[in-house]
């Protein structure tokens, strides 16, 4: 067979006329319409895919299955994760490990760390104002409660209130963060690194759409954080009752999205528009990250409406 091909060119370079009709009639022929393997090509939407999630699962009676085989719709959003808070199973993802600045969303950690710490009703002072990017309003000598802290810090999402919470931890603010790293260690966020308590830009302060999903579900557990997550508006005071502080939630869907839970906003010049959602429906719980997104807000609002359009529990058999 290799002896006719090399006769075969042979002939050809023989010959210019030959060369010419050859290369038409390959020509030609790429041109007959014929079946081919992009023509069979089917993209077809993934399956739910479980993923070690390092939690107790419990009793799971039920399990998403995508009932219309319809993918998810497609984003600006840099990275993002769906995930089915009963099952831990992983409706939906885009770049679940790119490392990508979280923002505010840093205060989820931030808020686990200090009620790892403090007491509800422990009073803390404002030792130092960080005044940058979206405060509350406190001043030097304040005193509140860490409860009313906790408001400041996740529904006015406040820079300063998380510095407050670090500056009075032992060894302040660098044990603090010391703290959140090894919380982070703990629930297996392997992907992750804090730097600052508030979520300011900082070199390797980044984190992932997977490990903000395994975060989120540690923190929505804690009844204390899934009230105040959820809390739309709300007016706090320091201890002396004397300043009050009306709070408002960044969240533009609390209120506007059925079954919406909270439960944190986040947005830099470098990580763009963040957001962590918690969706009740019925007795169905999903927890939606978005990052690096140009509508966190629309498009988080597609991803639900695509869940529950699509999805349906199905019971495990026994």
């Amino acid at each position: 067979m290799l002896e006719k091909i090399q006769e075969f060119l042979a002939f050809l370079k023989q010959n210019k006329t030959h060369q010419f009709n050859f290369f038409c009639c390959c020509f030609l022929f790429c041109l007959v319409p014929v079946k081919n393997y992009y023509t069979d090509l089917v993209i077809a939407a993934q399956p739910p895919m479980v993923r070690s999630f390092p939690m107790d699962l419990g009793e799971i009676s039920t399990y998403p299955v995508n009932i219309t085989n319809q993918p998810a719709p497609q984003l600006t959003a840099s990275a993002f994760l769906i995930i089915d808070v009963d099952s831990k199973a992983i409706l939906s993802q885009k770049n679940p490990d790119q490392r990508l600045f979280p923002a505010s969303i840093t205060k989820l950690m931030t808020a686990l760390v200090s009620l790892d710490h403090y007491q509800l009703d422990q009073v803390l002072e404002v030792k130092e104002v960080k005044k940058v990017g979206r405060l509350m309003g406190l001043e030097k000598g304040d005193k509140f409660t860490v409860e009313n802290l906790l408001y400041g810090l996740l529904v006015q999402s406040g820079n300063e209130v998380a510095y407050v919470l670090a500056q009075n931890y032992p060894g302040g603010l660098e044990k603090f963060v010391e703290a959140m790293n090894q919380k982070a260690k703990e629930l297996h966020l392997e992907n992750t690194n804090f730097v600052n308590p508030a979520g300011l830009d900082t070199y390797d302060h980044l984190t992932t759409a997977h490990d903000l999903g395994v975060l989120s579900t540690e923190v929505i557990k804690n009844p204390i954080l899934s009230q105040i997550v959820a809390t739309k508006n709300i007016t706090v005071t320091d201890v002396t009752a004397k300043k009050k502080y009306a709070l408002e939630n960044v969240n533009q869907l609390l209120g506007e999205v059925e079954g919406l839970k909270g439960i944190k906003t986040g947005w830099t010049g470098y990580a763009d528009e963040c957001l962590v959602s918690l969706i009740e429906r019925e007795d169905k719980k999903i927890v939606v990250v978005v990052l690096g997104s140009q509508d966190r807000f629309g498009e988080t609002k597609k991803l639900i409406d695509w869940v529950f359009t699509n999805f349906s529990w199905e019971a495990i058999p026994q």
